[in-house]
């Protein structure tokens, strides 16, 4: 058994495809949003981004993360 964590193979580094996810199969929060953002965790950013989740769904933050 190899004392290296799952996501390095044999290939030293490189992260098999079964490992690797996006996070697409969940619903994100107003709190993930305002993070992937970059911004601070207040009550007026939150607002913006329940809003913005509830316009945009999944895919404002898939607009946000590189």
């Amino acid at each position: 058994m190899s004392d290296e964590p799952e996501s390095v193979s044999a290939a030293r580094g490189v992260t098999p495809d079964s490992l690797l996810h996006t996070g697409g199969s969940d619903n994100p929060s107003a709190e993930d949003l305002v993070l992937a953002s970059g911004r601070d965790l207040t009550p007026k950013n939150l607002q913006w981004a329940e809003r913005r989740l509830a316009r945009e769904g999944r895919s404002a933050i898939d607009k946000t993360l590189p």
